[in-house]
């Protein structure tokens, strides 16, 4: 398959599913957004760095490879750490290798909000995406992600 595909070239199909995927992704984030905001006062993107960072020996990782972990620009995560740190969720530690580099620390308190919010966001997740298919259709759709994300981007 082409990485130069015209759009004129794309199908009635391919667009739908396309356009399927967008709306489905915006319009479950948009929903998971709202309910952690609404019941924790944790926006999703908060509750994913702090989620990722949870799932990290010590709860630390390099502030570069949190970015890519969460698909965030670096400068947006900076802002989205500098805020987590002033609510005592998340700290920033220096990383002694590299002067430059920094981490991002879970503190006891983000710990305990993730804990707090995980049940309504696994809850969430269920009743908004996973309860509309099968075991077998969501191998395929993980194979379908894993296939994309594994495609080299040129």
């Amino acid at each position: 398959m082409s990485s130069q595909i015209a759009l004129e070239s794309v199908t009635d199909a391919e667009f739908a599913a396309w356009r399927g995927f967008v709306r489905v992704h915006a319009s479950v984030v948009k929903q998971l957004d709202a309910d952690l905001e609404a019941s924790h006062q944790l926006p999703l993107t908060s509750y994913e760095v702090l989620a990722t960072l949870g799932d990290q020996p010590g709860g630390k990782m390099r502030m570069c490879d949190l970015a890519d972990a969460v698909v965030l620009s670096r400068s947006g995560l900076t802002r989205l750490v500098d805020r987590l740190g002033r609510d005592g969720l998340i700290e920033r530690a220096e990383c002694a290798s590299d002067a430059r580099g920094a981490y991002a620390v879970l503190t006891a308190a983000g710990r305990e909000r993730l804990h707090e919010a995980e049940p309504l966001h696994r809850e969430m997740i269920e009743r908004r995406f996973l309860s509309y298919f099968s075991d077998e259709e969501l191998q395929v759709l993980a194979g379908f992600w894993e296939r994309v994300l594994d495609t080299p981007q040129t």
